[in-house]
């Protein structure tokens, strides 16, 4: 069974400023932990809040400068359906054409995702860093800091609790990351 990505903000500047936080909106699902390009504000009737979001790209300005998407407990529904009435935290993303909180990440940020989250597979001892990645709204495993874009260095290997209602380990993998630039030089 495919799952969505998991973001755990564990100390964000956006908790803290407003300035660097946003509501967004995009024609596709979008995983809170996913990365994105801030648009213009929408001219959608009724959304006059609301900015719309695109893809990062290979490019100094697409690469750095980034926005993440994560919508925290406030939020009590997606598509059509109640947060909360399914345990499993992996099942929940930001559904196509609904309004979503996205923050802006700073150096220093620390936060968690699930592997779900990021492009490719962890190579213990080779991966530090996950980066902005071409074309793709999901960071990707780095064995270099590129020194450029939007880049996290790796803390550590941790886990989260799930409450999946089985018998199995309700507990699943995760990366704690703290971030060490926002901007393509």
């Amino acid at each position: 069974m495919a799952y969505h990505g998991v973001l755990i903000p564990e100390a964000i500047a956006a908790s803290t400023i407003d300035s660097l936080v946003r509501s967004v909106v995009d024609a596709a699902d979008v995983d809170n932990g996913n990365v994105f390009v801030m648009g213009a504000r929408s001219t959608t009737a009724g959304l006059p809040e609301v900015f719309e979001i695109s893809v990062p790209l290979t490019g100094a300005t697409t690469l750095g400068n980034l926005w993440m998407a994560y919508s925290g407990d406030e939020i009590v529904v997606t598509d059509s359906k109640y947060k909360g009435l399914d345990p499993d935290v992996r099942n929940f993303y930001n559904a196509a054409g609904k309004v979503f909180s996205a923050y802006k990440p700073q150096v220093g940020d620390i936060i968690m995702l699930t592997a779900d989250a990021i492009l490719d597979a962890y190579d213990a001892g080779n991966d530090l860093f996950i980066v902005a990645a071409n074309s793709s709204w999901e960071l990707q495993w780095s064995t270099t800091n590129p020194g450029t874009g939007l880049t996290y260095a790796l803390l550590g290997v941790k886990y989260i609790s799930l409450a999946t209602g089985g018998i199995d380990s309700q507990r699943v993998a995760a990366y704690e990351f703290e971030c060490i630039a926002t901007y393509a030089v």
